[in-house]
């Protein structure tokens, strides 16, 4: 039996910046970024003007031993969860009730997040206590997307798994794509598996645009829609960053969607394709916000620093255009700005967190969103949030190691990867204040 999951007091919000990982315990591996432009094959990280001072060691904490212990329990549930073509299962809409991690079909959204949790905990397909798990799933999923019809939105057959019905139709390819990208910032740019992970990221983001619909979101929405369309923004902003081919309108307009579902100005929410459930889109709104909200704090410093305009200037569309951007820049820099600055406040109050008063894989998504803007946004306060929310996981951790939802995305495998990403943020510091950073000037 597990306690209701309650985020107990508004959260301070932090700010963080995307990401190139690398294990914390093991030498840096020589990535594009490092060399020359010149030099780099297509599908490498670039640095920017704002990343070359490095670090704040400051900014990074130390995991709890609590968390630790949680995280090995959990890591050794899940990763027997394997199934035998290399997939991990959530199972059916129709069978929430199925807990036996073997008793349904591999699926790729399912798939890809494990193989994130293992990323994230320091293993590579080449290295780490994990390796040889995730040369397995990231060839089931290389396979998925390659035996796709280029012409489909999706990179599956299977239909009316949990994950599809209450995120959407196309979510798998969202969530595979971020896989994919995430891999592609921890492995050296001359791997001779690069070209087939760019290829495949690359097929990937064509659906993801694709499926985008007029007012920017994403075709095929489930219960709660709104996050299938987060992930995919998120997806086409970490696939940009390891120099995959995304539209810049086709990213703006998934941007703007999201911003659109939150009005900072009156803090209303739109809760029309999030189920009526706000937590679900102001962590939409956070994360799709998070980048843009840290580059307008950036270019404002600089601007101080330089003298373009006054020490204490304020955030604002004339400080911006006074900084250099264009009127149309300014402008969206300025929505982004108020946007991530109301959402994420409204994202850790008390009443939104508490929600149905227990957890389902949405509610796990949500958090995991919020923290990552957060760190994105390169914000001390995170910190806070990492400390609250580690902690309420291991107490409503499972015994055996896992953790399920109560309603709707109830999937063990997929609860369990969610929350291994939550509890083990920390570990992508450096990659996510990476992706953060980068823009284009």
């Amino acid at each position: 039996m597990k306690k209701s999951f309650l985020f107990a007091g508004a959260m301070v919000a932090a700010s963080a910046a995307t990401l190139v990982l690398f294990s914390f315990n093991e030498a840096p591996t020589e990535r594009c970024c490092m060399k020359p432009a010149a030099e780099r094959p297509p599908g490498c990280v670039f640095k920017t003007v704002f990343e070359g001072e490095g670090l704040d060691p400051n900014f990074t904490v130390k995991t709890p031993a609590e968390v630790l212990t949680s995280q090995d329990k959990a890591f050794g549930w899940m990763i027997n969860a394997q199934n035998q073509d290399g997939g991990f299962a959530a199972g059916t809409h129709a069978r929430q009730d199925v807990m036996d991690p073997h008793a349904a079909q591999s699926d790729p959204a399912t798939t890809a997040m494990v193989s994130m949790a293992l990323l994230r905990a320091g293993s590579t397909p080449t290295d780490g206590r994990f390796a040889n798990v995730l040369q397995r799933t990231t060839e089931f999923l290389l396979k998925a997307v390659e035996t796709s019809p280029e012409e489909a939105l999706n990179i599956t057959g299977l239909t009316g798994t949990q994950i599809q019905v209450k995120l959407g139709q196309n979510i798998d390819v969202a969530l595979t794509a971020q896989y994919l990208s995430n891999l592609m910032g921890r492995m050296p740019c001359n791997d001779p598996k690069h070209d087939r992970w760019l290829n495949a990221l690359n097929k990937c983001t064509r659906k993801i645009q694709r499926a985008q619909t007029a007012n920017g979101s994403t075709a095929g929405n489930g219960w709660a829609g709104v996050l299938q369309s987060s992930f995919a923004a998120n997806a086409l902003e970490s696939a940009q960053h390891v120099g995959a081919d995304v539209d810049d309108k086709a990213l703006e307009k998934a941007r703007d969607f999201q911003q659109g579902n939150f009005n900072a100005n009156t803090g209303t929410v739109a809760t029309d394709m999030a189920a009526g459930v706000t937590l679900y889109a102001v962590s939409g709104s956070t994360r799709s916000s998070a980048k843009q909200a840290r580059e307008v704090k950036e270019v404002l410093e600089k601007a101080r620093k330089d003298g373009k305009v006054e020490a204490e200037a304020p955030v604002s569309v004339d400080n911006l255009m006074e900084a250099g951007m264009s009127r149309d820049e300014a402008e969206k820099a300025n929505t982004a700005w108020n946007v991530y600055n109301a959402a994420k406040v409204q994202a850790q109050s008390d009443n939104v967190l508490r929600g149905f008063g227990n957890n389902g894989g949405e509610e796990f998504l949500s958090f995991l969103q919020t923290g990552e803007s957060l760190i994105i946004n390169k914000d001390d306060s995170w910190k806070n949030w990492y400390q609250s929310t580690t902690a309420r996981l291991v107490e409503i951790q499972n015994p055996d190691g896992s953790w399920n939802g109560h309603h709707c995305i109830t999937s063990p495998v997929f609860c369990t990867a969610t929350s291994l990403l939550i509890l083990g943020v920390n570990n992508d510091i450096e990659q996510l204040v990476a992706q953060g950073s980068t823009v284009k000037r």
